[in-house]
């Protein structure tokens, strides 16, 4: 299974990346399968780097945050009126309740009659389990002001493990337990960002890290206003494994075994 940073800017888009996206890609029955997970502000330009926009299976929205879901807009656009020809079945787009009347609030009331010609929209619970193409997906709920979902997705003896936007949890431990990577949000930062409830630091991130003993930990949804290497350092310091921030473009190869991991 390969992960691909689309996007990893905290809260909003930064200078040299778009919100929140990341794309999962693995090759099964002669062809590539592809989950988008959030598609934030930014991200659907940055994807099209990586994947063409008609050859998604799944869109998993792990809150609804402009950050995460806002593309979503776009990606209507692109499935709808693509005069190559319009997409022949809905996409399935997971995400909280009320994920369909968000995005309808966001678009305009235009696709009231069309959007569910173009999104199967389906709803995350905690503790779900389903499957998308080769993929195994469980959702659950993380510690945020709003809905929010946390997801754990495997293949073939791989798993990896996504925070969303959440503080310390159960939860999430449980979502990241054994994985073999890690992608967690690392917002704030210790003595500067006191609220709780909200975000994770990269104290914390490393913390539940080393509660899961997950194989390795890869921090995201850093602010434009946070330099990366200090949660970084701060993950370090609580999280004995590989740890780094994410980047746009960077693309995470995790095989059965744990021999492939890497970065490139």
């Amino acid at each position: 299974m390969r992960l691909t940073i689309i996007g990893c800017s905290g809260s909003f888009p930064g200078p040299h990346s778009p919100a929140s996206s990341y794309l999962l890609e693995t090759e099964q029955d002669g062809r590539t399968w592809r989950i988008v997970v959030d598609l934030g502000s930014g991200a659907l330009g940055s994807l099209q780097r990586f994947a063409d926009l008609g050859t998604l299976d799944a869109v998993l929205i792990s809150h609804l945050h402009p950050d995460h879901f806002m593309d979503l807009c776009g990606l209507y656009v692109a499935r709808h009126y693509d005069p190559a020809g319009a997409a022949s079945t809905p996409l399935p787009v997971y995400g909280p309740a009320g994920t369909a009347e968000r995005v309808l609030a966001a678009y305009g009331p235009d696709a009231v009659g069309d959007l569910p010609s173009v999104f199967d929209v389906r709803p995350f619970t905690d503790g779900g389990v389903f499957r998308i193409g080769p993929f195994t997906v469980t959702s659950r709920s993380v510690n945020h002001p709003v809905p929010a979902f946390g997801v754990r997705v495997e293949h073939d003896g791989v798993a990896i493990a996504y925070s969303g936007d959440t503080d310390s949890c159960a939860n999430l431990v449980e979502l990241a337990r054994g994985a073999d990577l890690f992608l967690s949000e690392a917002s704030f930062v210790e003595g500067r960002d006191d609220a709780r409830g909200v975000h994770l630091t990269g104290r914390r991130a490393g913390e539940a890290a080393t509660e899961a003993d997950a194989r390795r930990l890869v921090l995201t949804h850093v602010p434009v206003w946070t330099d990366p290497d200090t949660v970084v350092a701060e993950a370090r310091r609580s999280y004995l494994g590989p740890v780094e921030a994410a980047k746009v473009g960077a693309s995470y190869l995790l095989e059965k075994a744990h021999a492939g991991q890497g970065s490139n």
